[in-house]
């Protein structure tokens, strides 16, 4: 049994063992330059010095700074805009065809005319940031608020609640799933656009090192980057994953 649970607990990393093993094959076997793919000891290698160094350390924790500060702004945003379409949908019909427009514009695309209006700051990636994780938040939240059970809300009115407190002790409650979701997809969204930015206009963070290695041509660096950025996006989603179950089901027990 407890080979078993092993195996089971092990499932989704057999892929990672059988290329790190063809990667060392094809290493030995010189099937590839070096120059265009380099060896796995010489890639651990440059991942100590440069964590000894603390590039990756601040590279890490600039990129993450500007999605924590950017996901933050658009989450507030999504959640006012989502309140107004589930509760008065007439004021969100003037909202209605802007934000269908701007949700099919890729937000890397207006990362040109953001550089010439913004400079290569911290203001332009910010923006980037809240255009691509503003809308899988938006449309989560006012999900969550739309379907609130109605009969719950006629409930609290003919207790005496006031709006606020239907709102807080009942819609709130109801929606956090669809919120946490929101707030999951937007963070992954988040990533992928700063990294996108970051590679057109920065001069510092993951996007911006794994740019900079590649016009040094040093593909070792480039590979460790993108390898900084699946990990952290897929330890984020793990956690958020967790702390969806969490308090879901802890949230139910207590409801």
């Amino acid at each position: 049994m407890t080979w078993k649970r092993i195996h089971r607990a092990l499932k989704p990393y057999y892929i990672f063992a059988v290329l790190l093993a063809l990667w060392y094959i094809a290493s030995r076997m010189e099937i590839w330059n070096a120059y265009l793919l380099p060896p796995p000891w010489k890639v651990a290698a440059t991942f100590r010095t440069m964590l000894e160094r603390g590039e990756i350390t601040a590279s890490i924790l600039v990129s993450l700074r500007r999605v924590l500060t950017g996901l933050s702004i658009s989450f507030v945003l999504a959640f006012l805009l989502g309140v107004v379409t589930a509760y008065w949908p007439s004021r969100s019909e003037y909202l209605r065809h802007i934000t269908n427009f701007m949700r099919n514009v890729p937000p890397l695309s207006l990362i040109s005319l953001l550089i010439l209006w913004f400079g290569i700051g911290e203001t332009s990636k910010l923006i980037v940031i809240v255009l691509a994780s503003f809308f899988p938040m938006y449309l989560n939240i006012s999900k969550g608020f739309s379907e609130c059970d109605r009969r719950l809300m006629e409930v609290g009115q003919s207790m005496g609640f006031s709006g606020f407190r239907i709102f807080w002790k009942i819609c709130l409650p109801y929606a956090r799933e669809d919120i946490l979701v929101g707030l999951r997809t937007g963070l992954g969204y988040s990533w992928r656009a700063l990294i996108g930015a970051e590679m057109f206009a920065a001069a510092s963070g993951l996007g911006y090192m794994i740019v900079y290695a590649q016009q040094m041509s040093r593909s070792d660096k480039v590979l460790i980057g993108i390898f900084l950025i699946g990990l952290i996006g897929t330890l984020s989603d793990w956690l958020f994953s967790l702390l969806i179950r969490k308090v879901c089901v802890g949230g139910a027990k207590n409801d």
